[in-house]
């Protein structure tokens, strides 16, 4: 039994529908009733997690409270759902000897090693940066993270952390960004750099499950594969689209035809190498191919299962 905690979200909901249809069996945990969720309850409840886990042999752990909910939830809230819940969830999951724990931890935990100063090249972002948490949200993550290893560590538990950027249809939170380009416009530019199809999390996700007992720990960067290279770094904080054209040849006149613009520098890059080379993971979406189905559809970036997903929303607060 496959046990998915956040089943009622994205990346949840997802991972359940794929399973299904795969026909493993697989139980959906959430705070919120849905479709997908079997048993709906608290994961900072130690009794609801040990009757959730009851004949789990692999977890998936996509519960957390996510950056905007900084604005809405308090300390102690982020503290109860994403430290002490994925204690819990690891703790039972010892007891349980699952073969496999996955924790869905965020890019944004790398937090200020995202901004490089004014003048300096763009920030290469792979598995050797140093998470520098700006936020309680970035701050919950890495503590989990190292839970995590802990649990592996001193107990044995093979345990996988997917360090996954974005993949939220939901318009961007930061107000400035949102205000600058489309929304399509907007994330069809992260591609390059800093996003990702929910399809390919899935992918990721059905991936690490399977090598999680060989692996026994990894941290994986989980994004789309950015077509740019190391040596780039300099050119894309000056003169971003420059780098594109050598790279993507054509996409110039995607973007005419929809309206679109593109950013004139990027500051950081996500590298998902050591991820495709571990876990045997082979991400289906990225920039051109974006820019295709942007093509064919009018704009619409997204893949089928981003379609079907729809728009969610954050929990409203606690």
């Amino acid at each position: 039994m496959i046990v998915v905690t956040g089943s009622a979200g994205h990346l949840g909901e997802g991972l359940v529908r794929m399973l299904r249809q795969a026909g493993r069996p697989v139980r959906g945990v959430d705070r919120l009733a849905s479709p997908f969720t079997d048993v709906v309850g608290d994961i900072a409840d130690p009794a609801l997690v040990e009757r959730a886990l009851d004949g789990a042999s692999e977890i998936v752990h996509a519960a957390t409270l996510h950056k905007p909910h900084v604005a809405t939830h308090g300390t102690h809230d982020f503290i109860a759902t994403n430290v002490t819940g994925t204690q819990n969830l690891l703790d039972e999951a010892v007891r349980a000897r699952v073969r496999a724990f996955l924790f869905t931890s965020t890019t944004s935990t790398f937090g200020r090693a995202l901004e490089p100063p004014a003048g300096a090249p763009a920030a290469w972002i792979d598995e050797t940066v140093r998470p520098v948490a700006k936020n309680i949200y970035g701050v919950t993550k890495v503590a989990a993270e190292d839970l995590c290893e802990l649990a592996h560590r001193e107990r044995g538990l093979p345990c996988l952390i997917l360090k996954t950027s974005r993949f939220f249809p939901e318009t961007d939170d930061d107000p400035a960004a949102a205000a600058a380009y489309p929304d399509a416009n907007l994330k069809a530019n992260e591609f390059l750099y800093r996003r990702l199809d929910v399809e390919d999390c899935v992918g990721a996700h059905l991936c690490a499950l399977e090598q999680a007992p060989r692996l026994g720990f990894g941290r994986y960067i989980i994004t789309a594969t950015t077509p740019f290279q190391r040596a780039d770094v300099d050119e894309l904080r000056t003169d971003a689209p420059a780098v594109i054209d050598r790279y993507v040849p054509g996409w110039r006149e995607v973007y005419a035809h929809l309206g679109w613009r593109m950013a004139p520098s990027i500051s950081r890059v996500y590298d998902n190498a050591v991820a495709r080379a571990q876990l045997g993971w082979l991400p289906a979406h990225d920039f051109a191919s974006v820019l295709v189905r942007a093509r064919e559809r009018g704009g619409d970036i997204r893949s089928d299962l981003a379609r079907a997903l729809g728009l969610k929303g954050y929990h409203a607060p606690l």
